[in-house]
């Protein structure tokens, strides 16, 4: 009898890690590359190539550094999509400056606690953005901003900050971020040049918050090394070159956008093309046929939205051949008619998670469609996986468990939090993601939920991924996701939240019908309800607790029962 394979795997690759900083990986294209396209900005109208960016870069560092920061010295960044926040990007990078990504998304004690855990220096905002004032929830949370010198702020409620650049604006005591490129001179064009000796690849360079279910944010440290590779090999797997143009409508501020989106593209040549500040299915297929771009990035709510506009038909979209689809389980039929509707005959999955810079897995050009369609890809390269039962053992090839990665993309912590870091990342190395997969013989992996995700109904388990598959089969259903709330009966009974295509109609029952005889009885959802939109996050993850602690209040339950 043979002996089942473990579940582990690790990418195998001839291409080398870089071994080398952001900043100098982005001197290294601009050498390249200086007259190919680097950043378009739809919104804004900017056509920058690399050689402009260069220079935009390079005078915004050296504005930094006049103004007093040093390596080390943490700089938030509180803005949508823009120009402006690829600079900062690489312009932090290069003067050795940590950037913060913050949510776009956050209030006021969102925003007091992201500044304060990290202490930071600096912040560099957007003025408004939809319905968020910016500069207003700054000046509400430190009134001394108005009678500040501009770089001297002190502020009883956010007492490390110093400075405030704002985009687009110059509100009394901040500095205008156009106005920082004049600040710097040849002393600190001087010491830019010589930080390139001095950063080490190693070192800290960028701050995600981590948005939880419950508890504050943990801002996941990663590296130099950890984010310019995992940017470079996700662009690898892809393909990409400095002929190619990505659309890139996911945020910047988080890895997504940061990572696969600018430095995929930085490190290879090629052009990030941003249709608006935030997402809109509309701007993104008229930015596609715009600019003719090569490669489309998103969640699967982002393409399910572009692929059911009623303008989709209109656009020629046939310049596509490749991109990523990540930030939430893929469902497949999305997938297939990404690949045939959209032209994105070369699209990957990827999988990962801030943590981990944030790509481990990705479906590579050439796999078997069965294989780009239904799973998460195989290890990426100089990465290492295996899925873990609840006693850390691993488990054999085909058995769920709990998904670890090792490897030069894992996080040096959590900022300032050493227990939760222990918590994720054990004394091995290996990152725990808490969500629950399968490795098949090939060493593909298939995301089947989360470890808190998991139902058990009268004491069967339940994969809420499973049943959602089912569901999207039905040609009335756009989306649906599935989730357990409390019931005294069983325990936990499965709920799904259901929109429906345009024009479409459907009842409980019908629902209940399609299900009979096609998946377990246990597995029809018992509760069922037609929405319009999910609780999401800005970067597209579904907020399952969200939509439980509703359900419980709907139905008259506890909610603490359903964490």
């Amino acid at each position: 009898m043979t002996t089942p394979l473990p579940s582990y795997s690790n990418g195998i690759s001839t291409v080398p890690l870089l071994g080398e900083t952001i900043g100098v990986n982005f001197d290294r294209t601009v050498a390249r590359f200086p007259d190919r396209p680097a950043l378009i900005s739809c919104q804004q109208g900017v056509h920058w190539t690399y050689k402009e960016l260069s220079a935009k870069v390079d005078a915004f560092a050296a504005g930094l550094l006049a103004l007093g920061l040093q390596p080390g010295d943490r700089v938030g960044i509180w803005s949508p999509n823009n120009a402006e926040w690829v600079v900062t990007q690489f312009a932090t990078a290069k003067a050795g400056l940590i950037l913060v990504n913050i949510n776009p998304a956050y209030r006021l004690s969102e925003l007091e606690y992201a500044l304060n855990k990290i202490g930071c220096r600096a912040l560099v905002t957007a003025t408004t953005f939809k319905t968020s004032d910016y500069i207003g929830m700054v000046n509400t949370l430190a009134p001394e901003l108005a009678r500040a010198r501009p770089g001297h702020l002190d502020a009883a409620t956010l007492p490390h900050l110093r400075i405030v650049i704002q985009m687009g604006g110059n509100a009394p005591g901040t500095l205008a971020f156009d106005a920082v490129y004049a600040l710097g001179g040849a002393a600190e064009r001087q010491r830019l040049v010589d930080l390139t000796g001095v950063l080490q690849f190693d070192d800290p360079i960028n701050i995600q918050f981590t948005s939880g279910t419950t508890g504050l944010p943990k801002g996941a440290t990663l590296t130099h090394h950890g984010i310019l590779n995992n940017g470079y090999f996700d662009g690898e797997m892809m393909r990409i070159t400095e002929l190619d143009k990505v659309c890139v409508p996911v945020p910047m501020y988080h890895c997504f956008g940061m990572v696969i989106g600018a430095l995929a593209c930085s490190s290879h040549g090629a052009a990030i093309v941003f249709p608006g500040e935030g997402f809109d299915p509309l701007a993104t297929l008229k930015a596609v046929a715009d600019e003719r771009c090569t490669a489309l990035y998103g969640v699967p709510t982002m393409f399910i939205a572009e692929l059911d506009h009623p303008a989709f038909k209109t656009f020629d979209l046939t310049s596509l051949r490749t991109g990523m689809m990540a930030g939430a389980p893929c469902p497949i039929e999305v997938m297939n008619r990404c690949v045939r509707d959209m032209h994105l005959t070369e699209m990957t999955i990827g999988y990962g998670m801030t943590e981990t810079s944030p790509v481990s897995t990705q479906t590579a050009i050439g796999d078997p469609i069965e294989k780009q369609t239904g799973t998460v890809g195989r290890a990426h390269p100089h990465v290492e996986i295996k899925i873990i039962d609840n006693e850390g053992r691993i488990v054999p090839r085909g058995t769920k468990g709990e998904l670890c990665t090792r490897g030069y993309l894992v996080m040096l912590g959590y900022w300032d939090d050493p227990e939760r870091t222990a918590q994720s990342i054990d004394k091995n190395g290996w990152m725990h993601s808490g969500d629950l997969a399968i490795m098949d013989d090939d060493g593909y992996l298939n995301i089947v939920g989360r470890i808190k995700d998991m139902v058990i109904r009268g004491g069967e388990n339940i994969y809420p991924r499973e049943i959602e598959e089912f569901l999207y089969r039905h040609p009335a259903i756009q989306d649906v996701q599935v989730f357990g709330v409390p019931d005294q009966r069983f325990g936990e009974e499965l709920c799904a939240w259901i929109k429906l295509r345009s024009g479409m109609t459907l009842t409980d029952d019908d629902v209940k019908a399609f299900c009979k005889d096609q998946i377990a009885h246990y597995k029809v959802p018992r509760h069922i309800r037609f929405v319009e939109d999910f609780p999401m996050t800005v970067t597209g993850k579904m907020q399952k607790f969200v939509m439980r602690e509703t359900m419980a209040a709907e139905l008259g339950v506890p909610a603490a029962t359903t964490a």
